[in-house]
């Protein structure tokens, strides 16, 4: 169990990090007051869940969602920076940080449902949204599904599926082998181990799921802006997929990024996505392409 667990770290660290080293990662989640913060923090009885959720400075509501395995911390850099105009919500998904999930299975559509019955227990009628990783996937998700509640929408590092024409090889080899190890280690525990279950049901999201079709990216109603980085764990031909078919979309491919963008170049994503929220949105068409 311990060399499952080990892994498993092993695997998320390679998949929301890049450039930034795994020691210093791991203190930097550690030590920020983001995601154990007993002045704001909260729980909210909901779909089943206790979902653990924090809430900072006012204005506009802005959710941000973390990815698979992450938690609230994981936006140090970016709730300082977004709470200074907006009122910045976020969560715990279920089965992740201090929000605790007893069922067997998972699903990036549940955990959308689940930020949405948030929002409604906020009392908030539609959000700004940035997702990251898994995040982007429940971001598109929650505009697909309840576009009402979705005003604008920046994602990064999302996938519409879980094959290789989305994931690097080499990477999605990676995290289906330690699925495979894990699943085989479960067999061999004579007791419940709650986080070993936990752990293979996220390592099952990012080696099964997501399944967005295309038809349903040209439903989204909001503008969105599609990022990724030049050498992100998504195929950058995938990330230009998902902007080319989303009616109202700006692409923002970085360059000498991997999947870490939020975190290696915050300052600039930071700027970037806060332009996007500030400004309405605009078509660029015909003669306006010269521009």
């Amino acid at each position: 169990m311990k060399r499952l667990t080990h892994l498993f770290c092993i695997v998320l660290i390679l998949a929301t990090t890049a450039k930034v080293h795994a020691q210093n990662f791991r203190k930097m989640m550690d030590t920020t007051h983001y995601g154990r913060n007993k002045a704001v923090g909260k729980y909210a009885d909901i779909r089943g869940i206790r979902m653990y959720y924090e809430v900072y400075g006012k204005g506009e509501p802005l959710l941000i969602i973390h990815g698979n395995g992450g938690s609230i911390n994981n936006f140090l850099y970016q709730i300082p920076y977004f709470a200074k105009k907006y009122q910045v919500i976020l969560a715990d998904s279920r089965a992740q940080g201090k929000t605790i999930d007893h069922k067997d299975s998972l699903s990036y559509e549940m955990i959308s449902d689940d930020l949405d019955a948030l929002l409604d227990h906020l009392r908030i009628k539609n959000a700004n949204v940035i997702g990251w990783s898994d995040g982007g996937i429940e971001g598109l998700l929650l505009a697909i599904n309840h576009p009402d509640k979705v005003k604008k929408l920046a994602v990064t590092g999302a996938n519409l599926r879980p094959d290789t024409t989305a994931v690097d090889p080499f990477l999605q080899k990676m995290v289906m082998d330690a699925y495979h190890k894990g699943v085989d280690s479960l067999k061999t525990i004579n007791q419940p181990a709650v986080a070993l279950k936990d752990h293979l049901k996220l390592l099952h999201l990012l080696t099964h799921e997501p399944h967005i079709k295309i038809e349903d990216l040209k439903k989204i109603t909001c503008p969105v802006l599609v990022i990724g980085g030049d050498h992100d764990v998504i195929n950058t031909r995938h990330t230009l997929e998902i902007f080319e078919n989303i009616p109202k979309a700006y692409l923002w491919i970085v360059s000498d990024s991997g999947h870490a963008t939020p975190l290696n170049y915050k300052d600039l994503f930071n700027k970037v996505v806060g332009d996007f929220l500030n400004k309405p949105y605009r078509s660029i068409e015909k003669t306006d392409r010269l521009n």
